[in-house]
């Protein structure tokens, strides 16, 4: 349009007299009077793109910028909070891509669709088994939003609104939760942590879950047993996020009574990929599988006799009424599935276990060193898989800047999310952290202290 503080875009094709026409149809003189609702100080002052480029150009320019990427793969990294750097086998990629796998989109017709429904059942069979549940779905959209379909779940089964969340969960699910409960009208209750870890009685008749994590956001393992028992007592049910890696190791949820488990496929021979795309998993008992969110694939005969498998309990808008439809969820992350098992039948059970014992031992060798250091202490006096939390004299953002300069990506700063841990960092430790990154660790976290100029401080680092 010619109107003011209008940007013009030649490439559109539409003519001045069409966009009058337009405007005219609409009931409105300008585009300025089109978009008059939108307050002048939000509005875009003009896009200032630079003269167009040539392809040689452009394609110089992108490497370039690309070349500013520094990947983790180059840098000791001890990132996690969620997504985290672990090795995957060749195999994985060269199978998980063979043309077999790409399929139609949806497997809705069994008889040519037996290869991606075999490979969701199965998928559906390792996450029982990773979680001690007895039946799963083939996956969410992400861990984050597996969690709220669980909480929906839950108020659907127990007929209440109210949630019981603790603050140790991952400020990501936490996010996502909140957003679907607010504009489902329901209402739900951060309980502060006590030394890291959820503990409550604060459960009333309108409670429909406890939600927890297993380790949690700061590392630390939950008693899901205790949290079982009260909130079964006050007939809430128990919802349980879970790190996929750590069940190697850790005992599965569903021996606790956890009634329903999710959780992220992501570290399981999927790459970072700068956050995505991954795959959520959600497991529950038998009883609730009609409640169950999403796609379920189940096994069953044809009519020659021959094991077959398809699409079965379809309770989603696409084949009900939407008004009695468990989600809106109408998808699931097939190929990020697909890698998860792909990943767990390559590695097995003991090869999951034993990858589990290298996180954990790792983890605890670096927080022995980090703590032996004068004005470090470990934050929370609490059992932990492979991330924990360490505090220091230091702010973390000027600590984790200073670790950068060494080549050390040394975690995340909880200051981001609560400035009550200004000095904390959330450090995760894996199989590709090597014995040398972690002394590597301890001794330039020592470096950047001294150079501080801070008086020592006496620490005690508790278990």
């Amino acid at each position: 349009m010619a109107d003011n503080n209008t940007v013009q875009f030649s490439y559109l094709p539409h003519t001045d007299e069409e966009r009058q026409e337009m405007l005219k149809t609409i009931g409105v003189r300008t585009f300025d009077d089109l978009v008059a609702h939108i307050p002048p100080q939000i509005r875009s002052k003009g896009l200032n793109l630079p003269e167009a480029l040539n392809e040689l150009e452009l394609r110089e320019k992108i490497v370039n910028l690309a070349a500013k990427n520094i990947p983790a793969s180059q840098q000791a990294c001890f990132l996690g909070g969620g997504s985290y750097r672990r090795f995957v086998p060749a195999a994985v990629p060269a199978l998980v891509s063979r043309s077999e796998f790409a399929t139609a989109y949806t497997p809705y017709q069994p008889e040519v669709s037996q290869g991606s429904l075999q490979v969701i059942y199965e998928f559906q069979t390792a996450v029982c088994l990773l979680t001690g549940m007895a039946v799963a779905n083939a996956s969410m959209y992400d861990g984050p939003t597996a969690t709220a379909e669980a909480a929906l779940m839950a108020s659907r089964l127990t007929g209440r609104s109210k949630f019981v969340i603790s603050a140790s969960l991952n400020p990501e699910h936490k996010k996502v939760l909140n957003t679907y409960l607010h504009f489902c009208g329901m209402q739900s209750d951060s309980v502060p942590t006590q030394q890291g870890v959820l503990e409550t009685d604060a459960l009333d008749q309108e409670t429909a879950a406890v939600i927890v994590q297993h380790p949690n956001y700061f590392g630390c393992l939950e008693d899901l047993q205790n949290l079982a028992t009260t909130a079964h007592a006050a007939g809430a049910l128990l919802i349980v996020i879970t790190e996929p890696i750590s069940l190697g190791l850790l005992k599965p949820p569903g021996d606790y009574g956890a009634d329903i488990v999710v959780g992220d496929a992501q570290p399981c021979g999927n790459d970072l990929s700068f956050g995505g795309p991954s795959a959520g998993y959600m497991a529950t008992k038998t009883e609730f599988v009609r409640q169950l969110p999403g796609r379920l694939a189940g096994a069953t005969v044809d009519n020659r006799g021959q094991r077959a498998f398809t699409l079965t309990l379809q309770t989603r808008e696409q084949h009900i009424r939407r008004a009695k439809a468990t989600s809106n969820i109408c998808s699931n992350q097939a190929l990020n599935a697909l890698t998860m098992l792909v990943y767990l039948t390559l590695i097995g059970p003991q090869g999951l276990r034993e990858l589990a014992e290298v996180s954990v031992q790792r983890a605890h060798y670096l927080a022995d060193r980090l703590c032996s250091l004068s004005g470090v202490k470990l934050k929370f006096p609490q059992r932990f898989f492979n991330e924990f939390v360490i505090e220091t004299v230091l702010p973390a953002s000027q600590t984790l800047s200073q670790l950068k300069e060494y080549g050390i990506l040394g975690g995340i700063d909880l200051g981001r999310i609560d400035s009550a841990y200004a000095n904390c960092i959330l450090i995760a430790v894996t199989e590709m952290n090597s014995r040398l990154e972690l002394d590597s660790y301890a001794d330039q976290l020592a470096v950047v202290l001294d150079s501080a100029g801070k008086e020592p401080v006496v620490t005690t680092r508790h278990m």
